[in-house]
């Protein structure tokens, strides 16, 4: 049985750890406030923003810009991975490194070459272990952020897009849906083909025409490569969110755990100092007959 110090030491050690991760579990609460603001005032945008676009797509030529056309082989497939920087968050970035392995596998299956784009530093380290290249990592970048990382990540894939670096891409991150579910999001970036209108609307709906200043063009020329930077940026701050929301939900359950840890090795202190107590008296008790013998 355990020493009464050493249960003493255990239940010290595990009262600090407590103090840690409550401690850790307020910070967390504090950003996800800032952090979940910040996506749901950008949702609706980004949400609206592709509404239209895929609305002005679907009756453009997808020769009016190189983005919207899909390549008759793709030979390079380029994955943007975002991952928090810091663990401490239970499964959020196994999740998401998981989705990132399987669809390069995927890839790789098919014959393609898998390039990575990692931001964040756990997906950069994972990356780091596979067989294909990291051609940009974005390390210590989740902390604080602004739409400038997302122009940067977007200009890159652009660019490696538009030279036939890359045949398309696709961004990996992670959705905040509420405060005890994020998921893992498999988004196709590039190219930006715009979705297949439904053959027929229920009842005699009757199509709808706009006329557009300047011309669509025009309009997709400047829109294009915006979208695919909000689409970035809107992971970013969706993972961002996630891995607040993931550490806070983290940090709560070592709370609870070190309350659980606490009351037992408390009661194995009980015990242990009622057996010495005990043995004690025992010994006493015996030295007593001895002397009355």
């Amino acid at each position: 049985m355990a020493s009464l110090r050493d249960v003493q030491n255990k239940i010290a050690s595990i009262k600090k750890t407590k103090q840690i991760t409550k401690a850790m579990n307020m910070v967390a609460s504090a950003k996800l406030r800032k952090a979940q603001e910040r996506i749901e005032r950008f949702r609706p945008y980004a949400s609206k923003f592709y509404e239209m676009l895929r609305e002005l797509a679907g009756g453009a030529d997808p020769s009016v810009h190189p983005l919207l056309e899909v390549r008759d082989e793709i030979k390079t497939s380029g994955i943007v991975l975002v991952t928090s920087d810091r663990g401490l968050c239970g499964s959020f970035n196994t999740n998401l490194i998981k989705a990132a392995i399987k669809l390069a596998t995927e890839k790789a299956a098919e014959g393609k070459t898998v390039k990575f784009y990692c931001v964040g530093k756990k997906g950069a380290e994972a990356a780091k272990k596979l067989e294909h290249e990291i051609v940009k990592s974005y390390r210590d970048a989740m902390g604080t952020f602004d739409f400038t990382l997302g122009m940067e990540v977007g200009n890159m894939l652009i660019d490696a897009y538009i030279q036939g670096e890359l045949d398309e891409a696709t961004l990996v991150y992670g959705e905040f849906i509420s405060m005890a579910r994020q998921e893992p999001v498999v988004l196709p970036v590039l190219p930006l083909a715009p979705e297949e209108a439904e053959a027929e609307e229920s009842g005699s709906a009757a199509s709808q025409e706009f006329i557009y200043e300047p011309s669509v063009e025009g309009l997709l020329a400047e829109l294009l490569p915006r979208f695919v930077k909000v689409q970035v940026y809107r992971g970013l701050l969706d993972t961002s969110a996630s891995e607040h929301a993931a550490r806070m939900a983290a940090m709560d359950n070592a709370t609870r755990a070190c309350d659980d840890m606490t009351d037992s090795l408390t009661l194995l202190y009980n015990k242990t100092r009622q057996a010495v107590i005990t043995k004690e008296l025992m010994d006493i008790v015996g030295g007593a007959e001895a002397l009355n013998g």
